[in-house]
């Protein structure tokens, strides 16, 4: 290493603050799962949305968390609900990863979905379906965090290669990218 290299290249940190949008994009860089979350609104309509930011959290018991930015014009239907479904995606179904990204119309015209043990829209298109009652939600930052207890689940048992979110955009694994190492 030269005397004129830094130990570590970080460029995006100014007088010990890092940039945000440098930190999402190194952050981005870690691919994720794709799902959609939905909830029975205050008024009662079906609310869902894209989300990448979700992880199991126990086994026993069964919790699941996932995060919603506090700027979100659904956080307060998400605070209120007695729970939520989480709808883990496959790339076969990246038209609906894109329509609940959408700010555009009503997410859910058009589909047919039942409700779950809170109330939540349970979508008929899923890799694995997870139906929550509400367990804790947490402050964290500029996003509250919120953590389900899994009281009900459906596995789509044929195999289908997973949707992945990496560095801003939706990724399709081809055939030999999965395979066991």
């Amino acid at each position: 290493m030269s005397a004129s290299a830094p130990a570590w290249p970080c460029d995006a940190v100014a007088d010990g603050v890092i940039d945000p949008r440098a930190f999402r994009n190194a952050v981005g860089r870690f691919a994720t799962g794709v799902t959609i979350v939905t909830v029975r609104g205050i008024d009662g309509r079906p609310i869902g949305l894209t989300a990448n930011s979700f992880a199991s959290v126990s086994l026993d018991p069964p919790l699941v968390l996932w995060s919603l930015a506090k700027k979100s014009a659904n956080r307060d239907n998400f605070l209120r609900a007695p729970g939520f479904a989480i709808h883990v995606l496959s790339r076969d179904h990246l038209w609906l990863a894109h329509r609940f990204a959408s700010a555009a119309g009503d997410r859910f015209d058009g589909l047919e979905f039942q409700a779950g043990h809170a109330g939540a829209p349970l979508l008929q298109h899923f890799s694995a379906r997870l139906d929550c009652r509400m367990f804790d939600t947490v402050d964290a930052g500029d996003h509250d965090i919120f953590i389900g207890q899994v009281v009900a689940m459906k596995v789509v048992e044929e195999t289908e290669r997973p949707l992945v979110f990496h560095r801003g955009e939706f990724v399709m694994l081809d055939a030999g990218d999965a395979s066991p190492a």
